[in-house]
């Protein structure tokens, strides 16, 4: 009975941690899709492309700062205060070094991607390394408590001052650096915030007395940096190949593609490693978790994606102008892509969460070498070869993940399948749905009515689809969030009356 209750108050603690996170990110990301599209009317494909070309090195050097350091917190959750001060003190050096290394890397980097302005955004871009350095630990330690208000609040004000900067200086002409600006300065703020809650200090490392801990960390941090590898090759590949303006394309395609699928998953993502860890040693409840977030992530994403991919030709004409027709193409596959990857996002976090880091680091090892090989491939097609690229080689990677999870959980094929119903079949319907109204329009023009229009069947078709097809399905996942909600309120009236 004890059991039973410790395991309900948990499932209750992460679907209100979900539930803020969901409201935090939805929130600024609306706020976000308008400053984007404001931004990339004021800017142009070669600003995105300059800083497409230094993304490629810098968030891999913000991963090599992170080290993995918050995933051995998060995973063991028996250490002593002067570990976690030491692994502050790690994670400070390599923040750090970055910086050293960036400015050093600069202008090699600038001369590989023949674009001289290239030096000066990674020197100034490299700041963000420090920043993120200050905030691993304390953020990591947030997680295991479980504070994921505070964290939802804190990504909220990141994404708010990120948006805000930017706009700011994209109207004042200072064309890219807008981007870098911005970005420097949401992660200031965030860093200043994280630490203001929650203070860490720092220790002597002793390598002797981390062992365990940064051995695990080895394995995440090649993990990631494998991941980066894979995940932003394209990238590499389009500005080296393609050159700045097809990068810049390519760039706005992906971030309108991924960007509202990542807010969604990153909601549930944020906070599953440290409740997977919780009850890490029972494959029931692990399995129980993994099936009804991959359900309740599906029925989001899934629809969103694919109705991306079929509306993109009226998408941005309408939202981005003329001088960014070049998106449709790399847009309609990546929305494909973007489908299929949003649901199995989960996977190497849940074998991460669990220990089994080692695995998860040779599948990136080898991602990282296969994914660029057919990037070049795909190159010779342009920016729809390098998307289409993503369509076809991303099944390969993630095939061995769920194989694995289904080893560790003894998840079977049909429960994964049953899982994924109600989305898939949805979506379908909404596809037919759509290309029929593209054909009963298809001499009209691309205009925002047309557009709201081909949304508005979309969402409609869906959502009856659900209705029809699985509905007690759907009643059931409303109900278990209402419990939920009951729950909370009636335990904050118990604290208000005890108060």
């Amino acid at each position: 009975m004890h059991q039973q209750k410790s395991v309900e108050s948990l499932e209750s603690s992460m679907a209100q941690a979900v539930a803020w996170n969901a409201a935090a990110r939805w929130a600024t990301q609306i706020v976000s899709w308008f400053g984007t599209m404001l931004v990339a009317r004021l800017l142009t494909p070669y600003d995105y492309g300059i800083v497409g070309m230094a993304a490629v090195y810098l968030v891999f050097a913000i991963l090599i700062t992170q080290a993995g350091i918050g995933d051995a917190i998060i995973a063991f959750r028996n250490l002593t205060p002067r570990q976690v001060a030491q692994l502050n003190s790690i994670s400070l050096f390599a923040g750090l070094a970055l910086v050293g290394l960036s400015c050093a890397l600069a202008s090699p980097l600038a001369s590989f991607f023949s674009a001289p302005p290239l030096r000066a955004v990674i020197m100034v871009s490299s700041t963000v390394c420090l920043l993120n350095a200050f905030q691993e630990v304390p953020k990591a330690l947030l997680q295991r408590e479980m504070r994921f208000k505070l964290l939802a609040v804190s990504e909220s004000i990141r994404s708010g001052a990120q948006i805000i900067v930017t706009l700011l200086l994209a109207a004042l002409k200072f064309r890219y650096w807008s981007l870098v600006v911005g970005n420097v300065f949401a992660s200031a703020v965030q860093s200043l915030f994280i630490l203001y809650w929650r203070r860490q200090v720092f220790a002597i490392p002793r390598l002797d007395q981390l062992s365990r801990e940064l051995k695990f960390s080895l394995h995440a941090l090649l993990s990631r940096a494998c991941w980066y590898i894979y995940d932003n090759s394209d990238f590499a590949v389009a500005g080296r190949v393609l050159g700045e303006v097809p990068l810049g394309s390519y760039t706005v395609a992906w971030t309108i593609a991924s960007a509202p699928v990542e807010k969604i998953t990153n909601m549930v993502t944020g906070v599953t490693p440290a409740y997977f860890s919780a009850v890490q040693h029972c494959k029931s409840e692990l399995r129980r978790y993994l099936l009804k977030l991959t359900e309740i992530i599906s029925l989001v994403t899934l629809p969103a994606s694919v109705g991306l991919a079929l509306s993109a030709d009226y998408l941005v004409p309408v939202l981005l102008g003329p001088k960014w027709y070049a998106v449709i193409g790399p847009l309609r596959l990546l929305g494909i892509f973007v489908a299929a990857r949003s649901v199995t996002t989960i996977f190497p976090n849940l074998l991460t969460a669990i220990g089994d880091a080692r695995f998860v680091m040779w599948i990136m090892i080898g991602s990282a070498v296969f994914m660029p090989i057919v990037f070049l491939i795909g190159a010779r097609w342009g920016t729809n070869g390098i998307a289409a690229a993503w369509v076809f080689a991303y099944p390969v990677i993630a095939f061995p993940l769920y194989y694995r999870i289904g080893r560790k959980t003894e998840l079977g094929a049909k429960e994964y399948i049953w899982a994924l119903l109600p989305s898939v079949s949805g979506s379908l319907v909404m596809a037919v749905v759509v290309v029929l109204i593209r054909w009963a329009f298809q001499g009209i023009a691309h205009s925002p009515a047309t557009l709201c229009l081909v949304v508005l069947g979309g969402a409609i078709s869906y959502c009856a689809a659900l209705y029809i097809f699985h509905r007690a399905r759907i009643a059931r996942l409303i109900d278990a969030g209402r419990r939920t909600m009951l729950t909370k309120a009636a335990n904050v009236a118990v604290q208000d009356e005890a108060s």
